[in-house]
């Protein structure tokens, strides 16, 4: 009997396809859904995408963070939903959304939207030229606006979550938070973070851990930790 919870998504933000095979085998059955990011595509990402999917009945999220013009998201989409993976994710922004929705139509493929993404504060936004604002507010109508557009679910962090949760647009959407660190955890280059149960308790569908899994002296015994906090 498997032991795994697909609520936990482990990042394999390791750097090539091989390094992530055998982390993958070393967790076994302790975890079922993998997250595959940008740093990993020119390491094999889609390769290993493909393995864990069609020889170990993994699930995949593909965390590429798509923006550009409509057509060439639509494009990249389409090209990507052939690979037979779970969630991918686009920027929030209205017209990107669409677009890759666009790009999915007719396939199992969910398109999750990044509101801000979890490693940034007030300070970046500023830097950035965000307008000003609460964090929280800016992060509710970028999500609101995502779901209109059509978003299957939002990546958001923890502490947005039950707010994200309680919006009318957000029934049965996904909510899928990062910057999740498990209690005694270093929070590293995250800003906004929280414990598996607390994100859980926030309304998230799904938490996504990475280093802590993977730098652990034991990566299956870390995983599992992670998955008694949740229950």
């Amino acid at each position: 009997m498997t032991l795994a919870d697909d609520r936990l998504i482990v990042a394999l933000d390791v750097p090539d396809a091989l390094t992530g095979l055998r982390l993958a085998e070393t967790l076994g059955d302790s975890v079922s859904f993998y997250k595959i990011g940008l740093g990993m595509l020119t390491g094999g990402g889609l390769a290993l995408a493909n393995e864990l999917k069609q020889d170990h009945g993994k699930r995949i999220f593909l965390d590429m963070k798509l923006f550009d013009i409509g057509a060439t998201v639509e494009a990249a989409v389409r090209g990507l939903a052939r690979h037979d993976l779970d969630f991918l994710t686009v920027h929030g922004d209205p017209h990107v959304v669409r677009a890759a929705k666009e790009g999915a139509a007719g396939t199992p493929l969910r398109i999750l939207a990044v509101t801000i993404l979890t490693s940034l504060d007030r300070a970046d936004l500023d830097d950035s030229l965000i307008r000003a604002g609460d964090m929280e507010e800016i992060v509710l109508e970028r999500a609101r606006k995502a779901l209109l557009a059509g978003a299957d679910g939002l990546i958001a962090s923890p502490h947005e979550a039950a707010a994200i949760r309680a919006l009318p647009e957000a029934a049965g959407r996904l909510i899928v938070t990062p910057g999740v660190r498990p209690s005694g955890s270093a929070a590293n280059d995250q800003k906004r973070t929280a414990t598996p149960a607390a994100a859980i308790r926030a309304g998230a569908d799904h938490i996504v851990v990475g280093r802590p899994i993977w730098q652990a002296p034991d990566p299956r015994a870390e995983a599992l930790a992670v998955l008694a906090q949740l229950t």
